[in-house]
């Protein structure tokens, strides 16, 4: 597929359904996808397929059993069967602030799918974003991703969707674009330690 061809803009975040089931098409086919979320561009693919897993720790240099990903989910239904029973304080956190830009770092079910099942905590998201809202009930399982650092000093994360597609050109089958994205990353909360702590403060206001 040209450069050109794979990338696909949504106009004012009003989902294009033709575009949706395309990526739905490629993520279900194990590709990899360039996606906007509620804070910055995210590159991922879904939890169940294992070698595009390896590409995505590849991406941050490190191997996947140490990589810092996140599993995108689009309810609170779905994010409970992947993380340890949640006590009241951790829920009424989790249903004040999601969704929205926070990522979150909890303790995992004692059943995570492969290649997860080693990890004693995962970090989870469910972003506020009406592309990702429609596109995530249509798939068979969640997406797992990382954000999209850039190289440049003085820009943490790329904005614009042209350029993001000519570097990562190569590791990707599909860009869902809306536009120039922001740059500021979610805010992470350590909901394992108590009190709970805060990690990276991001786009999100401190809850705590």
């Amino acid at each position: 597929m040209h450069q050109s061809n794979k990338i696909r803009t949504f106009y004012s975040n009003i989902p294009n359904y033709k575009f949706l089931k395309e990526a739905v098409n490629v993520l279900e086919s194990a590709g990899m996808i360039i996606f906007p979320t509620d804070t910055v561009y995210a590159i991922g693919c879904l939890s169940n397929q294992s070698e595009r897993l390896k590409d995505l720790a590849k991406i941050k240099g490190v191997k996947l059993e140490h990589a810092p990903l996140s599993f995108i989910f689009k309810n609170i239904r779905d994010l409970s069967e992947f993380v340890s029973p949640m006590n009241s304080k951790v829920f009424r956190l989790i249903k004040r602030i999601l969704p929205g830009p926070y990522a979150l770092i909890m303790q995992s079910a004692n059943k995570l799918p492969k290649p997860f099942q080693k990890r004693r905590s995962i970090g989870v998201r469910i972003p506020s974003h009406p592309i990702l809202m429609k596109l995530l009930p249509l798939l068979s399982a969640p997406l797992v991703s990382t954000s999209i650092h850039d190289t440049d000093k003085i820009l943490d994360y790329t904005t614009n969707p042209d350029v993001l597609l000519e570097k990562w050109d190569a590791q990707i089958d599909l860009m869902l674009s809306d536009g120039f994205g922001r740059n500021i990353p979610s805010t992470v909360i350590d909901l394992t330690k108590n009190p709970f702590e805060i990690i990276r403060q991001g786009l999100g206001k401190n809850p705590l």
